[in-house]
């Protein structure tokens, strides 16, 4: 029987096989283009911004994405289809254009206010899920300023182009995409999840308890001083924010 299991904000199916299933999901409400959202923005902006979260999620897991399941609480024309168009931008930017999007919408009642739901279901095997790997002696480093609301559409955030870079490196243990709950949460998290404790030593600049949005910073534990290393990566702000050690 398949074994179920809670790891942070991820879902793991443990199989038979050795192959992991890995789920994760996100939503987004009163963002986008109707009459009573906050924030205003069109439909493929709110598709891009949520589905890049689990996409983001999943893979710095180590997970290969399979489906896009989206839940969208508004009509599928127009509201609907630029999400969805937005969604498939996304994902052709990721280079993932083969992963399969299956979902519904909202076609008996007519809504003012947008809301989406999408969850992204990947595989791994056991060998290389990226979970719990980051070590004592680690510096956890905060790629992108915490955005949320408004600030979201302005200015470069955090990718799974970038993403894929960085798991491509193997000076980086962990990484840990930050949403609403903050850098000095998710950093503790990533502590947890490896058996340690976390040391706050953030630099200047950096708000540890603003919300993140939709994903717009990634916490990447590595190996001691690699933040130049980092900096050639990416144009986008890199902050120290602390220090992993063993619990004794």
């Amino acid at each position: 029987m398949a074994k179920v299991k809670n790891c942070r904000d991820l879902t793991l199916i443990e199989l038979e096989s050795e192959n992991i299933i890995v789920i994760a999901c996100d939503s987004l409400g009163a963002i986008g283009p109707k009459e009573a959202d906050v924030v205003a923005t069109d439909g493929k902006v709110v598709g891009r911004c949520t589905v890049r979260v689990p996409l983001l999620e999943v893979m710095a897991a180590g997970a290969v994405p399979l489906a896009i399941v989206n839940a969208l609480s508004v009509e599928m024309d127009p509201t609907g289809k630029e999400i969805l168009q937005g969604i498939r931008e996304e994902l052709a930017i990721s280079g993932l254009k083969d992963v399969n999007i299956t979902g519904s919408t909202e076609e008996n009642m007519q809504t003012v206010q947008t809301g989406v739901g999408i969850t992204v279901v990947g595989q791994a095997k056991a060998s290389t899920l990226r979970l719990g790997k980051a070590r004592p002696g680690d510096t956890v480093y905060c790629i992108g300023q915490p955005k949320v609301g408004t600030e979201v559409l302005s200015g470069a955030v955090p990718d799974v182009p970038l993403l894929k870079k960085l798991l491509t490196r193997d000076w980086i243990h962990e990484i840990l995409p930050v949403g609403s709950k903050g850098v000095l949460y998710e950093a503790e998290q990533l502590a947890a999840t490896a058996g340690c404790t976390f040391h706050l030593a953030a630099d200047a600049g950096l708000d540890v308890h603003k919300s993140a949005g939709p994903a717009t910073s990634l916490l990447i534990a590595t190996e001691k001083k690699a933040k130049n290393r980092l900096q050639e990566l990416t144009a986008l702000d890199i902050f120290k924010v602390g220090i992993i050690k063993s619990v004794a």
